[in-house]
């Protein structure tokens, strides 16, 4: 793999941080600023919505510019986000600061990876995904339980200084590492790359994507108060847990590139069913010291072997001149997927059923976009082969 694939990955490893620590940081959040279990887990969701929001956006606009300096500039702009959360004096501002920050996540990995797939060979694409996605599954394993550390330790404002820092260093290392020859590039004509994801087989692989990983942020956006209030664990405990989750995402994340490289179809709808038995079966670990660090770990693994096959499967129906336009959409699906996951959860702890039913509400949304991937591959079946060439003698 190319050394400019792991400047995408640091890259992707400080983005990952903002979207993450502040599920191991809730419970500081809410009792400092004086606001509901709740309310706080909207920090989660208001971060995924402003992905999904700014991703179309911020790609269309930065369409001709060099993809270098586009990554650069959103690292710029997420380290300010940053330093406002870590400035915020009350919940509004932290609000209105972490939609800033939110604005480039969709974008990087959008950009980021048409250009990791443009730096391989054809049979490495969905492995040079997973790598620079790995920064991401890196950022739970290091960056959100050091986070929820920093958050105990030393206040929550702290880790987002330590998000500061980081942004400042992805920068740098994005700016040595990312060659300006592989990335330039004339884009095609707006027109064209709406058209290309105008396909209904782009939008369904979208809808599979929001509704398959929204059933990851309905628990796990919760993880911290489900561990404490339900499972009983000290506040503690909360960090070196969250290292089975980030470890189970690196694990997960390598085996969807592999699995995805060499069956396509395949991955697809066996990481989505993975993902939803996890869900069923860890209500049942919910109570148990022993199992339920188990089930958090299988469910980094489960959830992370989605987003290759996802997508890979968005990217190869788009084809062509909408692959950067539809690469970022399907990374603002996965967060449209963490807002609605995020948000129901909060629903469901505040109105409904309770903390305990999330695993179970999980579930029944991940087996929805399990659904409609059935749906896709029936009609990828349906479709009429096209005509062979004739030859000519």
């Amino acid at each position: 793999m190319p050394l400019a694939l792991y400047a995408l990955t640091a890259g992707s490893f400080g983005i990952g941080c903002a979207e993450f620590v502040i599920m191991g940081l809730l419970l500081q959040v809410a009792g400092d600023l004086h606001v509901s279990i709740a309310a706080a887990g909207m920090l989660v969701s208001v971060y995924a919505f402003g992905v999904f929001a700014g991703a179309p956006v911020l790609t269309v606009a930065t369409r001709r510019m060099p993809r270098k300096a586009v990554l650069i500039a959103l690292m710029a702009i997420y380290t300010l986000g940053n330093l406002l959360c870590a400035l915020a004096p009350n919940y509004e501002i932290l609000l209105a600061a972490r939609v800033i920050t939110s604005l480039t996540h969709g974008t990087f990995f959008g950009v980021g990876a048409v250009v990791a797939t443009g730096l391989v060979a054809e049979d490495r694409k969905a492995s040079a995904i997973s790598v620079m996605f790995a920064g991401l599954t890196l950022a739970t394993l290091l960056g959100m339980p050091a986070g929820a550390w920093l958050g105990l330790h030393f206040g929550w404002r702290a880790t987002f200084w330590a998000m500061v820092a980081v942004g400042l260093v992805a920068m740098g290392v994005i700016a040595l590492l990312v060659p300006r020859s592989r990335e330039a590039h004339a884009p095609a004509a707006l027109a064209d790359e709406l058209r290309s994801i105008a396909r209904p087989q782009v939008w369904l692989g979208l809808a599979m994507t929001m509704l398959g990983f929204a059933g990851v942020f309905t628990v796990i956006a919760y993880v911290q108060p489900l561990l404490v209030r339900i499972g009983g664990f000290s506040e503690s405990a909360v960090s070196p847990i969250l290292l089975l989750f980030g470890g189970g995402m690196i694990v997960g994340n390598l085996v969807g590139g592999k699995i995805a490289d060499r069956w396509p179809t395949r991955s697809l709808v066996g990481t989505l069913l993975a993902l939803a038995v996890v869900l069923l079966a860890m209500r049942f670990a919910l109570h148990s010291a022993v199992a339920m660090p188990i089930f958090v770990g299988l469910l980094g693994v489960a959830a992370f072997a989605t987003v290759s096959p996802l997508q890979l499967r968005v990217l190869r129906k788009a084809e062509g001149a909408g692959q950067n336009l539809a690469s970022s959409f399907n990374i603002a699906f996965f967060n449209l997927g963490n807002a609605f996951g995020a948000w129901l959860g909060g629903v469901a702890i505040e109105h409904g059923p309770g903390l305990a039913a999330l695993p179970w509400i999980a579930a029944a949304i991940t087996l929805s976009g399990l659904g409609i991937a059935l749906v896709a591959l029936f009609l990828d079946a349906r479709a009429p082969l096209p005509a062979p060439a004739l030859a000519c003698h």
